[in-house]
């Protein structure tokens, strides 16, 4: 079994069409089809129900597809690694971080890194800690800053806390404070206040729901479906109060409203993969990031 023949396969279960994946793969399509042909006869089995027109995997496709996306993601890495020996001068780090994170932390984070290794080529994937964490378990992924504890285990990762961060609650200046003269609020607060809140698979959403389901009560929302910037806006616009990161609560402009002790908070971890060692690239992020949280510390 070779590479070349497992970008082959991949190519052409991407594309359903044989002729389609040999010009992406910049190869003869009769030189692809030999070499799937190959690869079938090598495995036992075929890959693919070639109908006239229309093209798709068999059982044994679908078997193989993950596992081929996963072998071809490590030679990608282990190319990588190579190449990124001379002091990083060239590369491709890609990072993975919650929507909340992008407007407050991974800026800063990734001027810095920049500054250093302006060789390096930067590619985020902005998601839900648990899109990201099935991107990294695929390869598709180098680092990704998450929100744990996660709802459902994940072995094969391997993760480190940075921070616990606070959670606060924004509202819009010129209009009154959710609370009064009182100047912390509380998760009971929150009932029955309008709530702009998140789309689905936001943690946030996640986070928030499940403190108002543990305080006794369904969470009202007036406006729902955004990602940050929206919420923030909706906030300004006056159509409700959300809870919100301190980090990108400071950067609003909005109003801020702590809770009462003990408080809202989350946990920010750093994940890789747990059976392959990060290139040195993200190492490098993961150092800068901690040198960063080190600083605002002090």
């Amino acid at each position: 079994m070779q590479l070349q023949q497992l970008r082959y396969f991949t190519a052409v279960a991407d594309t359903r069409h044989f002729t389609r994946a040999a010009e992406r793969e910049h190869v003869a399509q009769p030189s692809l089809s030999q070499q799937i042909r190959a690869l079938e006869r090598e495995l036992g089995a075929e890959l693919f129900h070639r109908a006239r027109g229309h093209i798709t995997l068999t059982d044994a496709g679908e078997t193989l597809l993950p596992l081929a996306r996963r072998i071809l993601a490590d030679a990608e890495t282990a190319r990588r690694e190579v190449q990124e020996v001379a002091q990083l001068r060239r590369g491709r780090l890609r990072l993975g971080a919650p929507p909340s994170l992008c407007a407050s932390l991974v800026p800063d984070v990734l001027s810095a890194f920049h500054a250093t290794y302006p060789g390096v080529d930067l590619l985020v994937t902005e998601d839900g800690s648990q899109d990201l964490v099935r991107a990294l378990a695929d390869g598709a992924l180098d680092l990704a800053l998450i929100i744990t504890p996660l709802p459902v285990q994940a072995p094969a990762l391997a993760t480190s806390d940075l921070l616990r961060e606070e959670l606060v609650v924004v509202s819009a200046p010129d209009r009154p404070a959710p609370v009064g003269r009182r100047t912390r609020i509380r998760v009971e607060d929150l009932r029955g206040r309008p709530l702009a809140m998140f789309r689905r698979g936001y943690d946030l959403r996640e986070f928030t729901t499940a403190a108002c389901r543990a305080a006794g009560f369904e969470p009202t929302f007036t406006v729902e479906g955004g990602e940050m910037d929206a919420v923030l806006g909706f906030v300004r616009a006056g159509l409700g109060i959300a809870v919100v990161p301190s980090m990108v609560a400071e950067r609003s402009g909005l109003r801020i409203t702590r809770f009462a002790t003990p408080g809202m908070h989350r946990v920010i971890s750093v994940a890789h993969r747990g059976d392959v060692s990060p290139p040195r690239a993200a190492r490098e992020l993961e150092r800068i990031l901690l040198d960063h949280l080190d600083l605002g510390r002090s």
